[in-house]
């Protein structure tokens, strides 16, 4: 069967529908819900169901408009006041480690190919372009491992995975366009390549700032009636951003996650209906995403390179990756050893590096069958070895702490224009020594008691609320005094202190 404009909705529909349902059954055991997607993609494929999809231009386009809006969507969770202890090492990792690991795997890939017993015979730059396509930490692995997993972990070490993760694809597009171009032409000088990465970083640099810093004008200026527009109005320039940056030769991938960062940390209107929004289309497209590439490859062409592959996969993951990023986090001293060890282990590979491996394709380098299949192995082998493990690395490495809960157990958000912080306090006996009623509690200034929880109920304070031990109350304050734990906990101690004098 293959796909028609008459049976593509029924067919899309199915794939969506059976990969949220076995996402949710792989969740339990732990099974990244990525790779998941991307082995229902290859079910429904030419080697299971018969689903013909080859087209590797399209499955290339659906890549690129997918890691436009997931990487806009990472920089707008990216919180500047978190990356900003870890922003040299991340961005480090996210250039330095990215070459260092191509390098040292595509050093690896050429010795196996001068290697007899071996069925892939690559010269020394395919090796490194095969390297280059997967030398990066996929950012959709990482966003949706890490938070689905639900860790927190010692050291900034989530801010500087997700930095890493986020601002790292760039760097390794790079190196592929920069070899596709260096195998067609037969050699570049060194200074063509230095200009090329050049141009990349500062125009996509500096685009991204200046349309994330637009978007975010537009947004707070055009009034519009319909809330519903503003999302998609913002959406529109995740597309611009990185259309008008590919245009001038930049990186646009780079432009978006820059321009993400920007919105996300600036005062924007109905910036929680759009992060919603942007979140919703970002699982939507990494589901079509990992679908569209599972249905792209056949697995039978798997197991003839299943050996190398594997090699290959082992050395990045024990050596290559590890390798890398001892070398770029030496300068760091304050980083721990074993936090040194967890960044090497989320190494994650994913949806980034097949996509990347089918430009090879599409400018038909020799041997870029081999090198896309390889890639898609290596994917597979990274997100079931280090995806379905790095739980239980962050506890063997005392890395791993319970995760913060957000938000409040009422349900309620206010507009980011109020200017103004909700957090909980839960009434203790303390509190009810010498009065059970709001009235004998010392309220701090600029703090009212929004709403109770007791049980299920909920109850609206006045002064006369009968308060039981347990209950939970809802406190708004200005932003500027409560803004931290401790400002929450200095209205605790305050409440407390009252009722004991």
């Amino acid at each position: 069967m293959i796909f028609t404009a008459e049976n593509i909705l029924l067919i899309g529909s199915i794939l969506l529908f059976v990969s949220i349902v076995v996402s949710k059954t792989g969740y339990r055991f732990g099974v990244p819900t990525l790779l998941l997607f991307l082995f229902v993609g290859m079910l429904f494929g030419s080697d299971g169901f018969g689903l013909e999809f080859n087209d590797t231009g399209d499955a290339q386009f659906i890549g690129m408009v997918a890691l436009s809006i997931i990487l806009f969507s990472g920089g707008m969770d990216t919180k500047y006041k978190e990356i900003k202890p870890i922003i040299a090492p991340g961005i480090v990792l996210s250039t330095f480690g990215v070459f260092f690991t191509a390098l040292f795997t595509g050093l690896f890939i050429f010795f196996l190919s001068g290697m007899s017993w071996t069925n892939i015979h690559l010269p020394i730059t395919t090796s490194l372009l095969l390297a280059a396509t997967m030398s990066s930490t996929d950012s959709a692995s990482v966003f949706a491992i890490l938070r689905s997993q639900k860790m927190n972990l010692k050291e900034n070490l989530r801010p500087m995975l997700e930095l890493e993760s986020g601002s790292n694809d760039p760097m390794a597009f790079m190196l592929t366009i920069v070899l596709i171009q260096f195998i067609e032409s037969s050699g570049m000088g060194a200074g063509q390549i230095a200009l090329s990465f050049v141009t990349q970083f500062v125009v996509g640099g500096v685009a991204g700032y200046i349309f994330g810093k637009l978007v975010i004008f537009i947004v707070n200026k055009i009034n519009m009636a319909n809330a519903s527009l503003y999302p998609i109005l913002v959406l529109s320039f995740v597309f611009f951003t990185f259309a008008i940056t590919d245009a001038m030769k930049g990186n646009g991938y780079l432009a978006v996650y820059i321009a993400g960062i920007l919105v996300g940390n600036n005062r924007m209107m109905y910036r929680k209906e759009i992060s919603s929004f942007m979140d919703g289309f970002s699982w939507l497209f990494q589901i079509i995403m990992f679908l569209t590439l599972g249905l792209l490859v056949n697995p039978h062409e798997l197991l003839t390179i299943a050996p190398v592959a594997i090699l290959i996969g082992v050395f990045m993951i024990i050596l290559g990756r590890p390798l890398s990023v001892f070398l770029c986090l030496l300068p760091f001293r304050k980083i721990s050893l074993n936090a040194k060890h967890f960044v090497s282990w989320v190494g994650l590979r994913g949806a980034v590096p097949i996509i990347f491996a089918t430009y090879p394709v599409m400018h038909d380098v020799p041997g870029a069958d081999v090198i896309f299949n390889i890639v898609f192995f290596i994917t597979i082998l990274s997100l079931v070895i280090q995806g379905t493990s790095i739980s239980f690395v962050a506890k063997l490495l005392h890395l791993s702490t319970p995760l913060k809960e957000e938000g409040n157990q009422f349900g309620v958000e206010l507009p980011e224009e109020l200017n103004t912080h909700l957090f909980e306090i839960t009434v203790n006996d303390a509190m009810l020594k010498h009065g059970n009623t709001l009235k004998y509690m010392s309220v701090p200034q600029g703090t009212l008691v929004m709403l109770v929880k007791r049980g299920k109920q909920f109850l609206i304070p006045n002064g006369s609320l009968v308060l039981h031990i347990d209950d939970v109350l809802l406190l708004i304050s200005e932003q500027e005094k409560a803004i931290s734990d401790e400002a929450v906990q200095k209205v605790h101690v305050e409440m407390h202190t009252d009722t004991e004098n």
